[in-house]
C-alpha cells in the first residue's frame, strides 16, 4: 500500500510514518510513503520518498499522487495564529491547496481513503457547556473557517464517490516536542515542554482558561485508526469530533508539578496576550464525543499521564533535589 502524507516534515507526520511502517494499515503492509513538506521527513527508511516542495504547486501533487496511492493523509496547514495574521496565506494553503489535493485524488479514479485533519476551531459563538456531535459549526477565526470549508469539501467529494473521506476534528495537541510554532495554542505545549528543559515559558492566558487536549500518542492512534476504519460505519457524516481531555491551564500546571516537582513550575511566567486569549477562548473546551468513541477512537486517561509520557519520550528529569509524587 502506498500512502501520501502532507506536512510530512512535522512531528505528527514523522510519528505516523513510523507507526505505518511498523504496523501497516488494517493488516496490510505499507510499501511506500511519500511525504510533502517544505522540510524533509526526518524518518530515514528506503520506503520513504520525501518531496521538499510547496503543497500548493500542481507539479508537486502530480509527482506525489499516482494510481498506486491507496490513501492520503492531509496534515499540512497554516496554523491558527498565522492564518489569522496572514489571510491570503491561510486561504492559499488551507483552502486552495486542499481543493487541489482533492482534485488529484479524484483523478485517480480509485476512491482512495482521504484523512483530513480539522480543528476544534470549527466551533465558536454561543456554545453549549459540552459540544455534542450535532452542535453546529460557527468558527470565530479565519483558520476555523478554512478548516470548515475543508470539511465540507471532503464530505462532498466523498458523496460524489471521488474519495473515501474522513475528517478528524483534532483537539489541541499537548505536549508537542520541538520548537514553538505560530499556533495560538502553542503555549499549551510550551508551558510544559520549556520548563522541563530548564527554560522559561510564557503563558499568555489565565489559569482558568480551559482547553480540549490530546497527547501526540493518542493523535497517532486516532490517525492510524482513521486510515483503517470501514467507511460504511461513517455513513454520510464524514466528520468526527475526536475524544480528548478538558483541562484548565491551572490544572496543566498542577499536573506538571505532580510529575516533575514544584521548582519546574516556577519557570512559567504569565504575560497576558489579548489576541491569543481571544482566539483560544472562542474554541470549545469540552466535547461529548460519543460517536467517536463508538467508532473506536480514543482519549488519554489524564493529563498527568500526558506529562509523564512526554518526559519519558524526551528523557526529561525532575530537578535535582525534587522527589515528585508517584
Amino acid at each position: 500500500m502506498q500512502i501520501v502524507i502532507t506536512g510530512g516534515g512535522g512531528f505528527l507526520a514523522s510519528m505516523l510514518v513510523r507507526r505505518l511502517l511498523d504496523c501497516g494499515v488494517a493488516g496490510k503492509p505499507v510499501t511506500r510513503i511519500i511525504t510533502i513538506d517544505l522540510v524533509p521527513c526526518p524518518v530515514i527508511d528506503p520506503r520513504i520518498e520525501s518531496i521538499v516542495a510547496d503543497i500548493g504547486e500542481r507539479e508537486t501533487l502530480v509527482r506525489a499522487i499516482s494510481p498506486d496511492t491507496g490513501a492520503i493523509v492531509h496534515l499540512a496547514a497554516v496554523v491558527s495564529g498565522q492564518a489569522e495574521a496572514d489571510f491570503d496565506l491561510g486561504m492559499r494553503v488551507n483552502i486552495d491547496a486542499t481543493r487541489q489535493l482533492l482534485e488529484h485524488a479524484r483523478g485517480l479514479g480509485t476512491r482512495p481513503r482521504f484523512v483530513f485533519t480539522s480543528s476544534v476551531a470549527a466551533f465558536g459563538g454561543n456554545l453549549p457547556e459540552r459540544v455534542q456531535d450535532d452542535t453546529r459549526t460557527l468558527p470565530q477565526s479565519s483558520y476555523g473557517v478554512q478548516k470548515v470549508i475543508g470539511e465540507l469539501l471532503v464530505g462532498d467529494y466523498t458523496r460524489k464517490g471521488y474519495i473515501d473521506g474522513i475528517t478528524l476534528r483534532v483537539p489541541t495537541i499537548s505536549v508537542r516536542p520541538g520548537a514553538p510554532n505560530k499556533a495560538a495554542s502553542s503555549f499549551a505545549s510550551g508551558i510544559i515542554r520549556e520548563p522541563l528543559a530548564g527554560m522559561e515559558a510564557i503563558c499568555p492566558v489565565s489559569t482558568q482558561m480551559r482547553m480540549w487536549l490530546q497527547s501526540p500518542d493518542r493523535a497517532i492512534d486516532n490517525l492510524a485508526h482513521a486510515l483503517a476504519l470501514d467507511g460504511a460505519l461513517l455513513g454520510n457524516d464524514r466528520t468526527v469530533n475526536l475524544p480528548g481531555l478538558s483541562v484548565a491551564v491551572g490544572e496543566m500546571i498542577d499536573a506538571l508539578r505532580i510529575a516533575a516537582g514544584e521548582a519546574v513550575t516556577r519557570l512559567i511566567r504569565f504575560a497576558p496576550d489579548p489576541a491569543v486569549e481571544r482566539i483560544v477562548a472562542s474554541w470549545p473546551n469540552d466535547f461529548d464525543a460519543v460517536r467517536a468513541r463508538a467508532l473506536g477512537f480514543v482519549a488519554d486517561e489524564d493529563y498527568v499521564s500526558v506529562v509523564r509520557a512526554h518526559m519519558a519520550s524526551t528523557g526529561s528529569a525532575s530537578p535535582a533535589g525534587q522527589n515528585p509524587p508517584a
